[in-house]
C-alpha cells in the first residue's frame, strides 16, 4: 500500500523521483525501490515524506483511507506546511546533495514540495542574516540580478549570497564588508549551480 500511495502522491504533485530524492537527501534509486515495494524508508524519512505531501504517515502506510487524512500534516491555517530544514547543500557527481536533516518548520507556501529551509552558518551575511537563522528557499535554477540565492560553486558547499550579474560575470556578494565578494567568469560559470531563491529568512530561536 505504501508503494502505491507514494507513487500516486508524487505523480499528483508533479514531482519526479529525482526531485523527491533531492528533497529528502536520498538517492533516486532509493525512491524507486520504495515505489516498487522492494524497500521502505525509515520512520524519520517516512514522516518527512508525509509532511512533504501533506498527508499523515498512517495514510501513507494504508492504515486509514479517509480523504481528510490528506490534510493531517498541514499546519494551523491556510497554506501552512511543514518544510524540511537542510543543514548542507553540496555538489558532486553531476547532482546536488541535500544533507543533514535538521528538523522541520512551518511555512506559508502553496507548493511545499518546491521549498526547503537552509540552516544558515557563518556571519558573511550579517547584519541582515545571522548564524543560525533559517532561510526559506524555493528550488529553481535561475536568479535575477540582485536576488538572494543559495548557490554552489564547483564541488563545494552551498552558500547564501546576493547574486549579481554583470555581463558575462557573476558576483556572489556578501552583506558583511569583512568578506570579499566571489567573482566568477568565463568557463568557471559552468561550475556554478543555482540551487534556489531565498524568499524569506527568520531567526530560528
Amino acid at each position: 500500500m505504501f508503494a502505491q500511495r507514494l507513487k500516486e502522491l508524487r505523480k499528483r504533485s508533479g514531482v519526479s523521483q529525482a526531485a523527491l530524492a533531492g528533497l529528502l537527501g536520498v538517492t533516486q534509486q532509493a525512491v524507486g525501490k520504495w515505489e516498487s515495494g522492494r524497500a521502505t524508508p525509515d520512520p524519520q524519512t517516512l514522516a518527512r515524506i508525509a509532511a512533504n505531501f501533506s498527508v499523515s504517515a498512517d495514510y501513507l502506510l494504508g492504515c486509514i483511507d479517509d480523504p481528510a487524512a490528506l490534510k493531517a500534516a498541514v499546519g494551523p491555517a491556510g497554506n501552512e506546511h511543514l518544510i524540511p530544514i537542510i543543514g548542507t547543500v553540496r555538489a558532486g557527481f553531476g547532482a546536488l546533495a541535500f544533507e543533514e536533516d535538521c528538523g522541520e518548520e512551518y511555512a506559508n507556501v502553496k507548493d511545499p514540495n518546491h521549498y526547503f529551509y537552509l540552516l544558515v552558518r557563518g556571519d558573511s551575511m550579517e547584519p541582515r542574516i545571522s548564524d543560525g537563522d533559517l532561510a526559506l528557499v524555493r528550488r529553481q535554477n535561475t536568479l535575477e540580478s540582485g536576488e538572494l540565492g543559495v548557490l554552489v560553486y564547483g564541488e563545494g558547499e552551498g552558500t547564501l549570497k546576493k547574486f549579481v550579474r554583470r555581463g558575462n560575470t557573476v558576483i556572489l556578494q556578501p552583506f558583511n564588508s569583512a568578506y570579499t565578494p566571489q567573482i566568477i567568469m568565463g568557463e568557471d560559470l559552468d561550475h556554478l549551480y543555482i540551487v534556489g531563491k531565498v524568499v524569506e529568512t527568520r531567526a530560528r530561536w
